[in-house]
């Protein structure tokens, strides 16, 4: 049954063009714009790094928040309102199978997304390969499971598509803006970068940093910490509040 199941949830998101776009397209198209701007020769401003090497790392915390706290949580709660999840009931297939169909589609979604964005990069700007691949692998994860965490949390709050919507994207625009996941934090003033660590995406994107680039090593701890901590609150309150119905 759970094959089925899966088979119609990836049927269903290659239907679906916005995770499809913000998930695949969307970092690619970060990547052109700035690696045309910037290029990947060595810069002063990132320490002797090109601008590539330094943003690919943080176009990967892009694709898992696209994941996570859009293309899921909605996905999530379009069954709820619709009384989809209710009427499974009736049938031999369980809600918590669609819940594990939906992170298993979008989480190949944040591969398929991440091997794009690195292939891209290497073969368009001379992108160097990643220090520790193993670790950056394991912290994608870790991010993945965190902004899969969030989003369950905002599916749990919704009660209805449309507020599902504004919830996703007060939370989605500052992660992606404020942490590094498109704009450089090495340019953003002082403030900006203050409300940066309030944010759960910026510690995976300096994981994800230290583990292609090998620098920023001090900070992992808490970094991993924050990732895993966010994850752990985020599964208890959405066991909490979330409803099938």
């Amino acid at each position: 049954m759970f094959t089925n199941v899966l088979a119609f949830e990836t049927k269903r998101m290659l239907r679906n063009f916005p995770p499809l776009f913000f998930g695949l397209a969307f970092p690619v198209m970060v990547l052109a714009i700035f690696g045309g701007i910037y290029g990947n020769d060595p810069s002063e401003q990132f320490d002797g790094l090109g601008t590539v090497d330094v943003s690919v790392p943080a176009y990967v915390g892009l694709v898992v928040a696209v994941a996570g706290l859009m293309s899921f949580p909605l996905g999530m709660v379009e069954y709820r309102s619709r009384g989809f999840l209710r009427r499974l009931r009736a049938t031999p297939a369980r809600p918590g199978q669609f819940l594990t169909a939906q992170v298993l589609i979008n989480v190949a979604i944040c591969a398929v997304g991440t091997v794009l964005l690195i292939v891209v990069g290497m073969l368009a700007y001379d992108l160097n390969p990643p220090a520790h691949l193993a670790a950056f692998v394991g912290i994608a994860l870790l991010a993945a499971a965190a902004m899969f965490g969030i989003g369950m949390v905002i599916a749990s709050l919704a009660p209805s598509e449309q507020t599902a919507i504004v919830i996703a994207n007060i939370v989605y625009f500052p992660m992606i803006f404020l942490t590094g996941a498109t704009v450089p934090l090495e340019i953003m003033p002082d403030g900006m970068q203050r409300i940066a660590d309030a944010l759960p995406l910026t510690y995976a994107i300096d994981a994800l940093k230290w583990a292609w680039l090998d620098r920023g090593g001090d900070s992992l701890g808490l970094g991993i910490g924050v990732l895993a901590g966010t994850l752990a609150v985020c599964a208890a309150v959405s066991a909490w509040l979330f409803r099938w119905e």
